[in-house]
């Protein structure tokens, strides 16, 4: 599998884990509020990550026609 699919693999999965933080918190939960705005951070970086995997790609398939 490609690195951009394997990437975008860990988002989902990072983004199914916050869900449930995510409504604790909503319903008032301090600690699931804590631990969800430290998912939202490493989301955050893993997005990032992805961006430049994705531009890296493109300039490898530029360099390569």
């Amino acid at each position: 599998m490609s690195d951009i699919l394997e990437k975008w693999n860990e988002i989902k999965v990072l983004v199914d884990s916050l869900d449930l933080d995510l409504h604790k918190n909503a319903s008032g939960n301090s600690s699931a509020g804590v631990r969800a705005r430290k998912g939202l951070r490493v989301l955050k970086n893993e997005v990032g990550a992805l961006v430049k995997i994705t531009i890296n790609e493109d300039k490898l398939r530029k360099v390569d026609n």
